[in-house]
């Protein structure tokens, strides 16, 4: 176990450098500058963006450039924003968390519907309504994200007025709400977004775990516990939903990087101050250490969940440990 989890701790550096190192080169030859001229914001002359290219490193070349960051990286320090003239660091301290709150809502949404739907049409298999769930189910799974963001936004927002349109809390009324109407104030703002990304991947999760499901249910030692005369409900929990449950762990650690790329969408349809929100703004105006630091966090989270994955996979099943070691 100790090699095998070495190797994986290597093969996940590795993976995280090669990340990086493609999202430098390609943010670099991007079209565009990090100071040309945007929206009503007056343009800056020559020697000025001369002067803030030299500030930033950026008239060097790109491997010099890259050598830079990697040493800056390797001191812990993520640089300053080109726009916000803050440090990249303290921006991502005050994204993460908003991130993190609507990755877990949606990740509570997805795993609870998720498996709740897959148990009922798996022990349902063939009946009337396992044929609609499957179409429902389908229907989200191909849906992308931003529409269904928008039409929840279109029909929840701004035709029935039951739920805010976008952001993270009511500027103007929050602070004037008690303890209790702070938190209601936030879990409306949230329900839309993390409704957005939950139902898809609940979807997704109903369709890949529906097979599990059935297959247990049609496994001998079910049949041979029926036969035995235990109780249904007992079967459901400790045969059915036990054996099934391991594709789980793989999609547990598959959810990360599906959240986190529809995060980007979402938080940018909703206005939820997060770090998807965060890295497309910042690509959108060239802002390179917030695009990199948002692509390295990203791609730890996504390393360190699949890693993580793996671990309880060969632990679960030690087949999966002597097959790949």
């Amino acid at each position: 176990m100790p090699h095998w989890l070495a190797r994986r701790i290597v093969s996940a550096a590795a993976t995280l450098l090669a990340v990086l190192t493609l999202v430098f080169t390609a943010v670099h030859l991007a079209p565009g500058t990090p100071f040309m001229p945007r929206g009503d914001r007056p343009p800056l002359d020559a020697a000025a963006v001369a002067r803030l290219q030299a500030r930033f490193g950026l008239d060097q070349p790109i491997p010099v450039q890259y050598g830079r960051y990697l040493a800056a990286l390797a001191h812990g320090e993520l640089g300053e924003s080109f726009s916000a003239r803050r440090p990249v660091a303290a921006m991502l301290v005050d994204a993460i968390p908003n991130t993190l709150l609507l990755a877990g809502a949606a990740l509570a949404i997805e795993f609870i519907l998720g498996l709740v739907l897959s148990v009922y049409q798996g022990t349902h298999a063939g009946s009337a309504r396992d044929r609609a769930l499957t179409q429902v189910t389908l229907l989200f799974y191909s849906m992308p994200t931003f529409w269904l963001g928008l039409v929840l936004l279109l029909v929840f927002g701004e035709r029935l007025h039951w739920l805010p349109v976008g952001g993270i809390v009511d500027p103007a009324m929050h602070a004037s709400f008690g303890a209790v109407g702070r938190i209601v104030d936030r879990l409306r703002h949230l329900l839309l977004p993390a409704l957005t990304l939950g139902l898809i991947g609940a979807a997704a999760t109903a369709r890949f775990e529906r097979p599990a499901v059935i297959a247990a249910t049609r496994a001998e030692f079910v049949q041979s516990a029926r036969a035995q005369g235990v109780r249904p409900h007992r079967i459901l929990w400790a045969h059915v939903i036990r054996n099934a449950l391991l594709p789980y762990i793989t999609l547990a650690g598959l959810a990360f990087p599906v959240l986190l790329t529809g995060a980007v969408v979402v938080e940018s349809v909703f206005a939820w101050p997060g770090m998807g929100k965060l890295a497309a703004d910042a690509i959108a105006t060239r802002d390179y250490p917030v695009v990199m630091a948002a692509t390295l966090l990203a791609t730890v989270m996504v390393v360190v969940g699949n890693l993580m994955a793996d671990c309880c996979y060969a632990v679960a099943d030690p087949r999966i440990r002597d097959a790949t070691a």
